[in-house]
């Protein structure tokens, strides 16, 4: 999810989130996202190439779950994520989610 390696447009939208991983249960803030991934911001411990449990709090209020891989890591500060094993409705759910932060653009 370097700049050099993306592939999908980034919105910024900040939702409330929780993720689970090696190092437990965290809550969280997701400041952007895009088809292929998003950014988490959290102050829980992550490793490159750690796969999470994550879930989302969509803008309707409802929690949708997600899977991803730890693409890179700010220390004390958060990380980015690539979706993985979305299903078709997971997909057009971030769809509509990526479109809803493009209104705020």
């Amino acid at each position: 999810m370097n700049d050099e390696r993306r592939t999908a447009e980034r919105v910024p939208l900040p939702l409330e989130a929780k993720w689970a991983g090696q190092s437990g249960l965290h809550a969280a803030r997701i400041s952007d996202v895009s088809m292929g991934g998003c950014y988490i911001e959290s102050l829980g411990q992550v490793s490159v190439g750690e796969r999470i449990d994550f879930e989302v709090q969509l803008p309707t209020g409802k929690w949708m779950h997600l899977n991803g891989q730890v693409a890179f890591v700010h220390p004390n500060m958060g990380f980015g994520v690539r979706f993985r094993e979305l299903s078709e409705l997971e997909s057009n759910l971030l769809e509509d989610i990526v479109n809803f932060g493009r209104l705020g653009k």
